[in-house]
């Protein structure tokens, strides 16, 4: 039976949220060459393949975190993601800002959450882990119980795992780089020989030799 994270990695690929350019390295805005751009954005576009994802994330939330109570959403991608999964589960959702308005009630986290609630942040990608831990920081500072993070694709960089950890918070991806490689070899999208330049750069994605 097929795993739920080489099904997404599939539909990731087939709908062209993900690219992986080993030969035409993207650009990243920090200046870094990367083999792989992804923008999960695109899933919300395709009705299948939004299928098998919000279906995918809903799953993995009641399966590690049965307790959840309310799901919030990153600005912007994860909004959306969360409101799907919210239906599906029966669930309260909102969303956290990526600042506090400037107008009005001044919220950062917009929805009803109510102190000690057990939340579920829904993440469409994790990268160096940043901008979610960010998130979760906020619920934290808000007086939520942050149960942990769901995504729907993760590289597995270092330095993300590293800040998870460090700031004591679990993420279960739907898919994951591993998994992207395995799909897109089998496929013909990539060849065998490509695979060890893509991990090298995971490993380490400063050091630029993998490109040659």
């Amino acid at each position: 039976m097929e795993k739920l994270d080489e099904r997404v990695a599939k539909v990731l690929l087939d709908i062209e949220a993900v690219f992986l350019r080993p030969d035409q390295p993207f650009t990243w805005a920090s200046g870094i060459k990367s083999p792989i751009y992804c923008d999960n954005r695109l899933v919300l576009s395709d009705v299948e393949g939004r299928k098998v994802v919000e279906s995918g994330l809903a799953e993995v939330v009641k399966a590690n975190y049965p307790e959840v109570e309310v799901l919030m959403g990153t600005s912007t991608a994860g909004i959306a993601h969360a409101a799907y999964v919210s239906d599906i589960l029966g669930l309260p959702m909102g969303y956290v800002r990526g600042s506090s308005k400037d107008h009005g009630r001044t919220n950062q986290i917009e929805g009803k959450l109510l102190p000690g609630q057990k939340v579920v942040v829904i993440e469409d990608l994790i990268s160096t882990g940043g901008s979610v831990i960010d998130v979760v920081n906020v619920l934290r500072e808000a007086g939520a119980e942050v149960l942990g993070i769901v995504s729907i694709f993760t590289y597995g960089m270092q330095k993300g795992l590293d800040r998870l950890a460090a700031a004591n918070v679990k993420n279960v991806s739907l898919s994951n780089y591993d998994a992207l490689l395995k799909a897109a070899v089998a496929s013909g999208y990539i060849k065998e020989e490509d695979v060890p330049r893509l991990l090298a750069f995971r490993a380490n994605p400063s050091d630029e030799s993998w490109i040659k």
